[in-house]
């Protein structure tokens, strides 16, 4: 085992290194002074940081994937919670066929939901909408936050939620003190993957979202099409930044141990 050490630690530096060689060229590329992407550079400047400011599609979209994550992160949440607790604690004719069908987004490529909520959103009269969105985000984020729900909720003891209830509590009082925080890892990790999930979505989104809507990644898209210039690398190191800062956020309140592993 000691001769495995150094081999071990060796495959596991390089590891992380392929892994975040991307986004350190990424982050070199976005400090260009030059008018295209390019690396090395003659020098540092934060010219392509200032024209986000100067961009204000950029901006707005921000704003949108922000709302539209939340939204459709806090409901696919409120829906898993009562389908996981159902799933885990009851056994009921169709319970697999539930399941698979709640589960099924995971399966179907984005592209082929794209083109479904736009015939479907068509048909109608939501096409462009931010509501249509919202549901559209809802669907293909709702496997992530049922699926860690579930695992939270499965072999969960009952015998406080029993007794509490013995002692005059009322269901809504039993879920909100006692099972909400046994499952509470469990639901809080759902919220974020469906968030980064819906904030990151791209391929159904360009089918689903009007330029009154258009996304973050949307805007980004349709900008490369155009042009490629640094500025697309600006956008990207800002968005690494907040991630690695929320991530660092989330580690010092919570632990982000607990949020997606579930350790007490």
């Amino acid at each position: 085992m000691q001769r495995l050490g150094p081999i071990a630690l060796i495959f596991h530096a390089l590891f992380v290194a392929f892994i975040m060689a991307p986004l350190l060229m990424v982050i070199a590329v976005s400090f260009t002074d030059k008018g295209y992407l390019s690396l090395p550079t003659d020098g540092l400047s934060l010219r392509w940081f200032y024209a986000i400011l100067d961009n204000p599609d950029f901006i707005s979209a921000f704003w949108v994937s922000v709302w539209l994550g939340l939204l459709s992160a806090s409901i696919a949440v409120a829906m898993a919670v009562p389908a996981a607790l159902a799933m885990a604690r009851r056994k009921f004719p169709g319970r697999d066929a539930i399941s698979a069908f709640l589960l099924s987004p995971l399966m179907i490529p984005h592209l082929v939901l794209g083109v479904a909520f736009l015939q479907f959103y068509s048909k109608i009269g939501m096409g462009g909408s931010f509501a249509g969105l919202t549901a559209a985000h809802v669907v293909l984020v709702m496997p992530y936050a049922l699926r860690l729900a579930l695992a939270s909720a499965t072999g969960l003891p009952q015998d406080a939620e029993q007794a509490a209830m013995t002692l005059g509590a009322s269901k809504f009082t039993v879920f909100r003190r006692i099972t909400l925080p046994l499952i509470l890892p469990g639901v809080a990790g759902g919220w974020i993957l469906s968030f980064i999930t819906s904030f990151d979505e791209l391929t159904m989104s360009v089918f689903v979202a009007s330029p009154a809507t258009q996304t973050l990644p949307v805007r980004m898209y349709h900008h490369i099409a155009q042009t490629i210039d640094p500025l697309i690398a600006s956008v990207s190191t800002v968005l690494i930044v907040l991630t690695f800062l929320l991530m660092l956020v989330l580690d010092r309140l919570y632990g982000l141990d607990k949020i997606f592993v579930g350790k007490g």
